[in-house]
């Protein structure tokens, strides 16, 4: 039973630099309680120890923790299926790292048991709660852009062979077992989602094009995914490991027969960010002024959820929109590779 007042008591599978450093603060500032971590490392399990939390040596003995209510999986990516569903089925809700698994057939598992047992299940999703694309989001549900032609998103960073969050943590990233692609596969879900929370209105046509440019390894170092919504919509993500944190790497364009709004460093991990209107009758340009604008998205997502699992609102939640999401990501993978076969394309 899920107290309906008080601290929720989460466990952590994964208490990796995400986890450590973002989701588990985030849970505190929402007022919860980060109670229980499992993780096979032992400098997960020592920096877990000194916060007060309890290290268990498996995931059954986390799930078997009766103080345990909600489960945030954040393990590398080929590894959230197997905890994802078994805290499910034991009727814990499941807050999981994006994207949702490594490959589809592991993301129907989890939708599966989201499904058949009825418990609440989500995919962090952090960038639905940056106060600055909340804010997009109600001007253009007011009309604010007229009709919205196209969105535009540069999501990049660098990422090389040799990255590491802690001393003994490998680089999993670069490891197409274990990531289940490259940059199109870690930052690209952000996008995809992103543009559907903006318009409530899915990209339902993809193609891509990858590279494997700069680094040496065996996943895509960039990407280009071009996307139609249901409703006509065009929208381009650039998502890349190659690209130097020094230049400008993050942006959210929205245009419309009305304006354009234009949001920088609002995505990512970090708070804050600009958000600026650009009015189309005038060409006037306005920085927009965003209520709470430097809360912490991992917060107010931490606080989100939990509220859900009391039974609040639930839209930013739902294993059937994230499944979907997952097989766009794989259709823009095969896209690229049909592509690359073309021998128009040689």
């Amino acid at each position: 039973m899920i107290a309906v007042a008080g601290p929720l008591n989460w466990g952590i599978v994964g208490y990796g630099w995400v986890a450590r450093d973002f989701a588990a603060p985030a849970i505190q500032a929402a007022g919860h309680r980060v109670h229980a971590i499992h993780d096979p490392s032992a400098t997960a399990q020592a920096a877990a120890r000194a916060a007060g939390i309890v290290a268990h040596s498996s995931v059954d003995a986390l799930l078997a923790d009766p103080a345990v209510e909600i489960v945030y999986v954040a393990t590398p990516n080929h590894r959230h299926r197997d905890p994802a569903v078994a805290a499910l089925e034991t009727g814990r809700p499941v807050l999981c790292e994006k994207p949702m698994a490594a490959t589809v057939v592991e993301a129907e598992a989890i939708a599966a048991a989201a499904i058949r047992t009825g418990v609440l299940y989500g995919t962090a999703f952090d960038q639905r709660h940056h106060p600055s694309h909340a804010a997009m989001r109600d001007m253009l549900r007011n009309g604010r852009l007229g009709t919205v032609t196209a969105i535009r998103i540069c999501y990049a960073c660098w990422l090389g062979a040799d990255w590491s969050a802690t001393e003994d943590a490998s680089n999993w990233r670069i490891d197409p077992a274990a990531a289940g692609g490259g940059a199109l596969m870690d930052l690209a879900p952000h996008g995809l989602d992103l543009v559907h929370f903006l318009l409530g209105d899915p990209i339902e046509t993809v193609t891509a094009l990858v590279q494997h440019r700069v680094h040496r390894y065996a996943v895509d170092d960039g990407a280009m995914i071009l996307g139609r919504t249901r409703g006509g919509v065009l929208a381009s993500l650039h998502v890349a490991y190659n690209h130097p944190e020094s230049l400008p790497r993050r942006r959210l364009e929205v245009i419309g027969t009305g304006g354009m709004l234009v949001a920088e460093n609002t995505m990512g991990q970090e708070p804050g960010g600009s958000l600026i209107l650009h009015d189309a009758a005038s060409g006037q340009a306005t920085p927009i002024a965003v209520e709470n604008a430097h809360a912490s998205p991992f917060t107010r997502q931490m606080n989100a959820f939990g509220e859900a699992v009391r039974g609040g609102p639930r839209d930013d939640f739902d294993a059937v929109r994230d499944l979907r999401t997952m097989r766009l990501l794989q259709r823009a993978y095969d896209q690229s590779a049909a592509l690359a076969e073309s021998p128009a394309c040689r």
